[in-house]
């Protein structure tokens, strides 16, 4: 069970990341609160501040997966 939770966690912080720095941000912060989320509150704000941080600090090409599977 644990391993699909961290699959469909792996699949929607990829899924949620965008173009534009407000969007990298705002899908970082979301992304860094919920994996805050199993240390509580605390976590929930550290995660949120963290990820909003790396969302907005990386480019929208840092991460090249290559071609999608469905494009061969």
């Amino acid at each position: 069970m644990r391993a699909i939770a961290m699959a469909i966690l792996a699949v929607t912080a990829l899924s949620g990341c965008g173009t534009t720095t407000g969007d990298r941000g705002l899908s970082g912060a979301g992304i860094g609160a919920g994996i805050g989320l199993l240390a509580g509150p605390p976590g929930v704000a550290v995660g949120g501040a963290v990820g909003a941080v790396v969302g907005m600090a990386t480019r929208p090409d840092t991460v090249n997966l290559g071609k999608p599977v469905w494009n061969n």
